[in-house]
């Protein structure tokens, strides 16, 4: 029997579990917290997730995607909320297209459980890893619950353990191994918009909404169960910061000030606020994922992402399949499939990073802005003109499987010349001049 190990049980490490099982291993998980499913652990720190064409295309390659859908809701498009209580919606993409909410709890949880249907995964829980010996081929295991430590050996290993991984801290001690994190100036904490009194949404369940002040936001993202998750996205320090509200009273007075039509929505958002901890969020960076043919980074141990394009489950599901189509082609020569794999993930990983923090500064900020806005309507009337052949940087980001990479090159060249269309008078009466049209061929790409 071929055997792998996976250290976490999160989003990633349970779906590759089932990749691997699917092929004919025998996968052992081990996760450091206790089984969410039969343990309360308390909410605050969950970003709700936006599964896109990448994501889906990780389970489907499972068979798991009726599965997940049943758990998730589309989002087709953003919901602008302006201080003025006004609304504005601006499509994600084509018509039928839609990124989908699902709560990172819930789809943890059922990743788990169809990992534990496949015959020949087991997870183990309570089981943190303190150090990987990658020459002896040797994992360290600490169990708080029982006070116990042990040792196990592996033929085949993934880490799959986060942002804060183990095994990248142990191969962080290898020769001329390249590490990076970088934190942003901003945190986040969680809110709730609970259900009305028949269970439903208070606000349109088909949206990603989102208040944009400027330096900070407050997102909400719809559940199935008739509440919106609400995350806050503020700056830990300054003049308007998590700093300075220190009490009831600053909390009331921020959100009067910022969200006040989102009060009557939110009952208990200042108990949230105080009982909620407050989050850091970081980039990590690092090189290489791989070590000895027999073990791998993969998912944010390899590429932790700030949130802001949705798009950090959906690069590591991301990951699952470009590990399955090098298996259809290499088979079980991990030798050969983990170096491929670092080289074609890497550039993506880094490239996705930087998209993420670019969005963050469209979310918060230019949603509301007229230039951006000008830009918008500007790239409406191409893809309208061109809707086999024009792909904006968002659509080659959540719905293709165009590379980060080609999709971060693409993106700045299309923005190049929406910023040049924008200083053109009078352009709708130009539009379909030669002049225009020849400064437009640069950017379509289908």
């Amino acid at each position: 029997m071929k055997s792998a190990t996976i250290l976490g049980a999160g989003l990633v490490g349970s779906l590759l579990a089932i990749h691997l099982a699917k092929r004919g291993y025998k996968v052992e998980v081990h996760e450091r917290r206790p089984d969410m499913r039969k343990e309360n652990i308390p909410a605050g720190r969950s970003i709700n997730l936006a599964m896109s064409d990448r994501g889906w295309r990780g389970l489907e390659k499972v068979g798991l995607r009726e599965d997940i859908e049943s758990i998730a809701i589309p989002m087709k498009g953003r919901m602008i909320h302006a201080l003025d209580g006004t609304t504005s919606f601006q499509p994600y993409g084509k018509e039928g297209q839609a990124i989908y909410a699902v709560s990172r709890g819930v789809l943890n949880c059922a990743l788990m459980n169809l990992a534990e249907q496949q015959d020949d995964v087991q997870l183990f829980f309570n089981e943190r890893c303190v150090h990987v010996d990658l020459q002896k081929h040797m994992l360290h295991f600490e169990n708080p619950r029982s006070d116990s430590y042990s040792e196990k050996s592996y033929d085949l290993l993934f880490g799959a353990d986060g942002a804060f991984s183990a095994l990248r801290h142990s191969m962080q001690f290898m020769d001329r191994y390249n590490y990076s994190q970088q934190y942003i100036e901003h945190g986040y904490k969680e809110l709730m918009i609970p259900s009305d009194a028949n269970g439903r949404h208070k606000m349109e369940v088909n949206a990603l909404h989102i208040w944009p002040r400027g330096n900070f936001m407050l997102i909400a993202l719809p559940n199935i169960d008739g509440t919106f998750t609400c995350t806050l996205f503020f700056p830990f320090e300054g003049d308007v910061s998590f700093q300075k509200l220190k009490t009831e009273g600053d909390v009331r007075k921020f959100f009067t000030e910022y969200f006040p039509d989102v009060i009557p929505l939110m009952p208990g958002y200042i108990t949230d606020f105080f009982q909620n901890p407050t989050s850091s969020l970081l980039t990590v960076r690092c090189f290489p994922w791989q070590a000895n043919g027999n073990t791998c980074l993969i998912g944010d141990a390899a590429h932790a992402i700030v949130p802001f394009f949705g798009q950090g489950m959906n690069c590591g599901f991301e990951d699952c399949s470009v590990l399955s189509e090098l298996m259809d082609e290499h088979g079980d020569d991990w030798k050969t499939i983990l170096p491929l794999f670092e080289a074609l993930r890497k550039p993506n990983a880094d490239a996705i990073a930087d998209l993420a923090l670019n969005n963050f500064i469209e979310m918060r900020d230019l949603v509301a802005d007229p230039h951006f806005l000008h830009k918008k309507k500007i790239e409406k009337m191409i893809a309208e003109k061109y809707p086999e052949k024009y792909i904006s940087p968002y659509q080659m980001v959540s719905f293709s499987h165009i590379p980060y990479s080609d999709a971060l090159k693409n993106g700045a060249a299309i923005n190049n010349v929406l910023d040049q269309l924008t200083r053109v008078e009078q352009l709708e009466s130009k539009f379909e001049s030669a002049e225009i049209q020849k400064m437009i061929l640069p950017i379509l790409f289908g």
